[in-house]
């Protein structure tokens, strides 16, 4: 209702959008969520921009009043705390590197328009570490690279990311190829991956994609006390020339002029990134704020059944 009234102050979800600090798709989902729940067309829609319906317009008063009790009702609840204690929920969010910058910020946006009160705190962790975290009660929700096996989380996909590869200049102008590197190409240089504990399943799966296609055993860099692989430790195996990294399509942007990132022939290997919350959860703003990831449109993915 909060995203309703904001739409119908703006005159329109693009403007509307930059207010709430969400993506005009993602608000126009909200609004069509609405009108599922409610049964009714709140908003009629044309090239100017929305104007409300008649339904609209009882909803815009009604809520507007609703949520002024509710705004009130929560700060003078959060008035009664004492001893630095704090009523207003917490959620603890784990997130792996390189995880794409839109999708956790989209999502809290609209758990902040749900969940004013409720705060966020973000940690950085692999995998592994993440869903240990989550299993002792030490984090609500994981962002992890595969789903765990078992009856004890629950798992909702939430990115899908075509992975392509960091080459060496020189080395990219002899083995890519206007549709991509094809991976086989690749077979003679050695992989800068990271330590298998990180991400075990992701790890075996990178791995076996690869040895089918000409590749020998070979153990990524690091091992599980090793600090993390980030960029600066790719680009520079990466410019020796005889080593590559596998990255996501973000990376394309702002690399040094001695590197390049190139598609892989194909799209082999598919990262995917998974929100992973305890199943006997009932916590409901950890709710909205799963509700609020959306996966991008694409072909169907069999890992997500």
């Amino acid at each position: 209702m909060r995203a309703f009234v904001v739409v119908e102050e703006e005159g329109g979800l693009s403007a509307a959008a930059r207010r709430l600090h969400l993506s005009q798709s993602a608000l126009s989902q909200i609004v069509q969520s609405l009108e599922r729940q409610l049964g009714v067309q709140l908003l009629s829609r044309s090239h100017s921009g929305t104007t409300p319906t008649a339904a609209g317009e009882m909803l815009v008063r009604r809520a507007r009043a609703i949520l002024a009790e509710h705004d009130q009702a929560v700060a003078d609840v959060m008035a009664l705390g004492d001893n630095g204690s704090t009523v207003a929920g917490c959620i603890r969010v784990g997130v792996p590197l390189e995880l794409p910058l839109d999708v956790l910020p989209s999502a809290l946006a609209e758990l902040r328009a749900l969940h004013p009160a409720t705060q966020v705190d973000v940690r950085h962790a692999s995998s592994a570490r993440q869903l240990a975290a989550v299993e002792s009660g030490d984090l609500d929700l994981a962002l992890v690279r595969y789903r765990p096996a078992g009856d004890r989380f629950d798992a909702l996909l939430v990115v899908r990311e075509p992975i392509g590869v960091l080459l060496d200049a020189e080395r990219a102008l002899a083995l890519a190829e206007p549709s991509g590197v094809p991976l086989e190409r690749l077979a003679g240089m050695g992989w800068l991956g990271f330590p298998r504990s990180d991400a075990p399943p992701w790890y075996d799966e990178v791995s076996t994609i690869l040895s089918t296609h000409g590749f020998g055993h070979r153990a990524a860099s690091g091992s599980a006390g090793d600090p993390p692989v980030n960029a600066e430790v790719k680009f520079a195996a990466v410019r020796a020339g005889r080593s590559f990294s596998l990255a996501p399509p973000g990376w394309s942007a702002n690399l040094p002029e001695s590197i390049q990132w190139h598609p892989i022939q194909g799209n082999p290997i598919v990262r995917r990134t998974w929100a992973v919350w305890p199943a006997d959860s009932r916590q409901r703003d950890l709710a909205a704020l799963v509700a609020a990831f959306h996966l991008p449109a694409g072909p169907r993915d069999p890992a997500r059944t």
